[in-house]
C-alpha cells in the first residue's frame, strides 16, 4: 500500500485545520460507509460500486425501453431507498453513457431526498433525431451519497462587493 493511500486513510479519523466560520457546523469523524437501507422492486439489482476507490455505484434499469428522438422519460429502476437524515443520494451520468450513446440524464445531478420513499426513476433525454432501445438490466446511472447542508436565510438591504461583482455568464472571457 502507497504512503499517499497509507496518509488518507489515517487522515480519515482527524478533523482537518479548517478556519473555523461560528455559523456553519464543523464536520468530524466522517465516516466512508453510510448505512443505506434498500428495498428491491421486481428484477432490480442492488446497487454496488464497480471498483473499490468509486465515488458513484451503479444503477440499472428494471425495464427495456424505447426512446423517441428528443423525448425525455422517467425509466424504472425498481430502487426504494431509506437515506439517512443528514444526506442526499446525488444521481448523476455515466460517463461511458454520456460519450457512447445518445441519451443524457435530464436532471443532472438529481437529488433523492433523506424523505423520500418512492422508487428512485431516472430521467433520461434522448438528444438525437433517432429512437433508441435502452433494454433491461442497462446500467442507466450512479448514484452519489452526499452530505447535506442547511441555509439559515437573513434578508438584509445590501450584500458585501467584490471585484467580480455582478458579472456572470461568460464575463470573463472564457
Amino acid at each position: 500500500m502507497s504512503k499517499f493511500i497509507k496518509d488518507l486513510i489515517a487522515a480519515q479519523s482527524v478533523t482537518p485545520d479548517v478556519p473555523e466560520h461560528p455559523e456553519l457546523p464543523t464536520i468530524k469523524n466522517v465516516s466512508t460507509d453510510i448505512p443505506i437501507k434498500v428495498k428491491l422492486g421486481e428484477g432490480a439489482k442492488v446497487p454496488e460500486y464497480a471498483h473499490p476507490g468509486d465515488s458513484g455505484f451503479d444503477i440499472y434499469l428494471t425495464e427495456g425501453f424505447v426512446l423517441g428522438k428528443f423525448k425525455t422519460r422517467a425509466m424504472k429502476t425498481g430502487l426504494y431507498m431509506e437515506i439517512p437524515e443528514g444526506y442526499e443520494v446525488q444521481i448523476r451520468p455515466r460517463s461511458g453513457v454520456s460519450l457512447k450513446t445518445p441519451y443524457r440524464i435530464a436532471n443532472s445531478p438529481g437529488t433523492i431526498d433523506s424523505t423520500y420513499r418512492g422508487e428512485i426513476k431516472i430521467i433520461v433525454q434522448n438528444v438525437s433525431a433517432k429512437t433508441v432501445y435502452l433494454p433491461k438490466g442497462t446500467k442507466i446511472a450512479q448514484g452519489i451519497i452526499v452530505p447535506v447542508y442547511k441555509a439559515q436565510f437573513e434578508v438584509v438591504d445590501n450584500l458585501s462587493t467584490t471585484d467580480r461583482g455582478e458579472n456572470g455568464f461568460g464575463s470573463t472571457g472564457e
